[in-house]
């Protein structure tokens, strides 16, 4: 009876290793230090659980004196993703960014200084950066969150994200594996599919994963999309194909395999949260991430009972539990022993953001410095992953430069009229996200710019459509800092 009892035992801790709940909340409740004390090793951070840096520093210093190689996780792209600024915006550009300077070096130390202030928060794990090649301009949830549609550009800026992040003591988890870049669905509704051959895949999709294990990224995180030519039936986060036969044995990974979450619907509305958990672990998964909608200890409780219970019943081996509580345990080490390079002194780190967002704006056309105008932000639904909370857009920066400025929010629905009546006789600044996206905001403008030749527009999503308006600005991406630089743009200030 003895033996048996720690046999349990172990299972049960095994199966709560590999889970990255979340929570709700600023502070860690009762039962997510009760679960930590019994086992769990990851725990997973979204917007709801962030008010300020001090608040997350204590929060983070509360799960260490239960267990000090806790790992904290977090979903912190910058630029349009990002929870560490989730109310006012991010402090650094996104990956498209980065992407269109090129400069290796720049996000490097981009990365590096996202990832100091993650660490001086007390978070150690961080799922970015999406190594995927935006192939289709169309994709609804990648977009800005690739280096781009080149593959050796997204290689190369991989590489140098993950060398930057673990740099300051980060883990890097790069996603989403096997490559999410050419879907037209986003996962969090259904299930993407992506149709095309194997030497496709090799020569794009694979190309910044190879790139981000050569150096050395300490976990990879799986996409929950249905690659036929790699595994016909399941999609990549529970095949064994992919995980073990691709990612593993292929390209030789040995790092930790984290699934994307697990209650997207890609996932859940078709194996469901408890055996696609299961199949997950069984594939080659090693952590299963879940929490961004379901943040409670029934969810963790039913999570480990399920996969005890496969273990029991045969149908999860308990040596591949074993294997995937360890790798979860081996980088909670990891995070214990690794050691922050030292600050360069004069590296300019706390600006190294805006100084990128600058970089990255392209400017077209020809106008005098706007003295008084209107900006009219055209608004798209946001995706799951981006978010509705954190603010974008220049009004609130061109505003601080320009202390005149007029604004307003305009949804589907609007028309050129309604700006123009808001604006009177003050020179309309149109922002987009994504006009190629969505052909109501490609109307607006062309009729804007029709009725007012003067008119400035502002792209902060992929600039994918034709310049238009007097004064063209991409920027590439919505961070906070994205709006400033096209702010300083239009006032005349850049």
């Amino acid at each position: 009876m003895t033996i048996l009892a720690h046999r349990v035992d172990s299972l049960t801790r095994d199966a709560l290793a590999v889970l990255q709940p979340g929570f709700e909340g600023t502070t860690a409740p009762a039962w997510l230090l009760r679960q930590v004390g019994e086992g769990l090793t990851a725990v997973g951070l979204f917007g709801r659980n962030i008010a300020s840096p001090e608040q997350l520093a204590a929060l983070t210093a509360q799960l260490r004196e239960v267990r000090e190689d806790v790992l904290v996780a977090i979903d912190e792209e910058g630029g349009d993703v990002t929870r560490l600024e989730v109310r006012g915006g991010s402090s650094f550009p996104g990956n498209l960014a980065l992407g269109a300077v090129d400069d290796t070096a720049l996000t490097r130390e981009v990365a590096r200084e996202l990832g100091r202030r993650l660490a001086e928060c007390g978070v150690n794990l961080n799922w970015a950066p999406s190594a995927d090649v935006n192939s289709n301009p169309d994709n609804p949830v990648i977009g800005v969150r690739s280096f781009g549609a080149d593959t050796a550009l997204a290689a190369r800026h991989t590489a140098a994200y993950v060398e930057g992040l673990q740099a300051a003591g980060v883990a890097a988890c790069t996603k989403h594996f096997p490559g999410h870049g050419d879907t037209n669905v986003d996962s969090h509704h259904a299930l993407p599919r992506i149709d095309v051959g194997l030497d496709t895949l090799q020569a794009r999709e694979l190309i910044p994963f190879k790139a981000a294990i050569e150096a050395g990224t300490k976990a990879v995180m799986s996409a929950h999309i249905l690659v036929p030519a790699l595994d016909p039936t399941r999609p990549a986060t529970l095949s064994p194909q992919i995980l073990t036969g691709l990612l593993r044995k292929e390209l030789g990974y040995e790092g930790l395999i984290v699934t994307d979450g697990m209650e997207m619907n890609a996932i859940a509305g078709t194996y469901g949260i408890e055996r696609g958990s299961v199949l997950a672990i069984a594939a080659g998964a090693d952590a299963i991430c879940v929490g961004g909608g379901l943040a409670d200890e029934a969810t963790v409780l039913s999570l480990r009972d399920a996969l005890v219970a496969a273990v029991r019943e045969g149908v999860l081996p308990e040596e591949r539990l074993a294997d995937a509580a360890a790798r979860v345990r081996a980088l909670a080490d990891w995070t214990l022993r690794s050691r922050p390079d030292a600050p360069r002194e004069g590296s300019g780190a706390s600006g190294i953001g805006l100084t990128a967002a600058r970089r990255a704006v392209v400017v077209s056309g020809t106008a005098a410095p706007v003295a008084e105008p209107y900006v009219a932000t055209l608004a798209p639904v946001a995706n799951i992953a981006v978010g509705d909370e954190t603010p974008w857009g220049v009004a609130a920066e061109l505003a601080e430069l320009l202390p005149g400025t007029g604004s307003g929010v305009y949804p589907e629905g609007s028309a050129a009229a309604d700006v123009l009546a808001a604006a009177g006789e003050r020179t309309v600044v149109a922002v987009v996200r994504d006009a190629h996206r969505h052909p109501w905001m490609t109307e607006v403008l062309d009729a804007l710019v029709a009725a007012r030749p003067d008119t400035v527009v502002v792209e902060m999503g992929l600039p994918r459509a034709e310049p238009r308006g007097a004064l063209y600005v991409a920027t590439h991406g919505a961070a906070r800092v994205c709006g400033r630089a096209a702010a300083e743009v239009i006032a005349g200030r850049a």
